[in-house]
């Protein structure tokens, strides 16, 4: 992770050399300016974290400087230092927006501790910023089980853990490509700082782009105020975009600016904008193959997916079926404030027979419905109450007879298939595939599925 950038603004080189050094052990970056037109080139170009200004400057003061940061919307702090303090001077400072205000000669573990409490004051606006954001209940570990296929994912995922870098996740719907990307957080560089999600599929074209990169006052018609994105959020964090191969081809260019140049300008501003982000993205879609259908860049695939993990379904990771499935009933009884339920060797039988195409997600929705409704401590089969459907081969084998078809046609063919199998009802079959209500219906558009069978 980039260290924090401290902009040092002072007419004196003897000063600004000397507290530069300073900085630097400290751990910091440091940029130097003499004048504010050089410290406004920085704020342009750099989006420095903390600023440390002179009061009293060749082109103006402290004031201004403050003045011209709170129109620019920017988040930095800044430390005023002066060599005539009084408290009328203090007050002002603090009013127009200063964190703290330092009189000259200031002692440089005095400095330091300033310099200290305005980062941390800094990271925990960020992190209550992004504490919109629905946190999980439980830490979920997305390597539960003993099969090969999630210890290769376990290796595959720490000899990534530490980059910066861009990190794609592909998967099945509800395989946990969401856990995956928050264990990546916390056991990264940038474990500290906040974990933005947002879901590409759940927004139009015009709200995604609002979401992501904020907008003025006045952008729009109902823009009756600033709002910053959520880039802006995850600033020194990580941006998560889940379904990633939803987004509209509109939005991908300027999500191509972030990766590449670290810039973004919110809607309705001339001023392009600075955020230290790392993105992770997730998708079940095969984004070559939208790369070739002309609904996602290339330059973006190849861009988004510098280190790439593959998230095995759950269908061919059987004996970690049982394994997940008594955590998850560990957590309901939490949840239930009752005795943990347990599956008898039938019931894990049947579990580990059955073809999961919502994956873990479905899994989820089963035993939470058997928690609910059955009594019994031990879970026999017929809790279960799995649709009757072949079990875990089946679904291979009938895709495996007909390999001409794309992926898009083996999506619409499948949803088809339990569409039909729920007697059309959208919702039952958007539990089912694993997937929103939301997501399932405008699928059924994209496909050209028939009204006459939904319901």
């Amino acid at each position: 992770m980039n260290k924090a950038k401290v902009l040092l603004i002072d007419d004196d080189p003897v000063i600004l050399a000397t507290v530069s050094e300073f900085m630097r052990l400290e751990g910091y970056a440091v940029l130097q300016a003499g004048t504010l037109k050089a410290a406004y080139a920085y704020l342009e170009n750099e989006a420095p974290d903390l600023a440390v200004v002179d009061y009293d400057l060749p082109d103006g003061d402290a004031l201004q400087f403050l003045a011209a940061t709170k129109s620019m919307n920017l988040a930095m702090k800044v430390i005023v230092l002066t060599g005539h303090g009084s408290i009328d001077l203090a007050v002002k400072a603090v009013k127009e927006g200063a964190e703290q205000f330092l009189t000259k000669p200031v002692q440089f573990s005095v400095l330091s501790s300033a310099v200290r409490s305005c980062l941390e004051s800094q990271q925990n606006q960020r992190k209550q910023l992004a504490r919109k954001i629905v946190r999980p209940r439980y830490e979920k570990n997305p390597f539960q089980g003993t099969s090969l296929a999630i210890q290769r994912l376990a290796q595959e995922a720490n000899k990534i853990v530490h980059t910066d870098r861009p990190i794609l996740i592909q998967g099945e719907t509800g395989t946990g490509k969401g856990v995956l990307a928050q264990w990546i957080h916390k056991h990264g560089p940038r474990m500290d700082e906040a974990f933005v999600d947002v879901n590409c599929a759940g927004l139009s074209k015009d709200l995604l782009e609002s979401e992501l990169f904020g907008y003025e006052k006045g952008a729009f018609t109902s823009a009756s105020g600033t709002k910053p994105g959520l880039v802006e959020a995850a600033h020194k964090g990580i941006l998560f975009l889940d379904e990633l191969g939803e987004m509209d081809v509109m939005v991908q260019p300027k999500l191509l600016k972030v990766l590449e140049d670290n810039r973004f300008r919110r809607l309705g501003d001339i001023r392009e904008r600075v955020a230290d982000i790392q993105i992770i993205a997730a998708t079940n879609r095969n984004l070559m193959q939208s790369v070739k259908e002309m609904r996602f860049r290339e330059d973006l695939y190849f861009r988004i997916s510098t280190f790439h993990l593959q998230i095995p379904p759950l269908r061919q990771r059987g004996e970690d079926i049982p394994i997940i499935a008594n955590n998850l009933l560990q957590n309901l009884a939490k949840d239930l404030a009752r005795d943990q339920q347990e599956l008898s060797p039938a019931a894990e039988a049947a579990l580990k027979t059955y073809s999961w195409p919502g994956n873990i997600r479905e899994l989820r929705n089963v035993l939470e419905r058997v928690a609910l409704t059955c009594d019994s401590r031990v879970i026999e089969p017929q809790d279960l109450v799995l649709p009757h459907r072949t079990g875990s081969t089946a679904p291979a084998t009938q895709f495996a007879a007909d390999t001409s078809l794309t992926l898009a046609e083996m999506e619409r063919q499948h949803i088809l298939r339990v569409l039909q199998e729920e007697s059309g009802k959208v919702a039952q079959a958007a539990t089912r595939l694993g997937i929103p209500r939301s997501t399932l219906y405008q699928k059924i558009k994209v496909y050209g599925i028939a009204p006459e069978v939904t319901a």
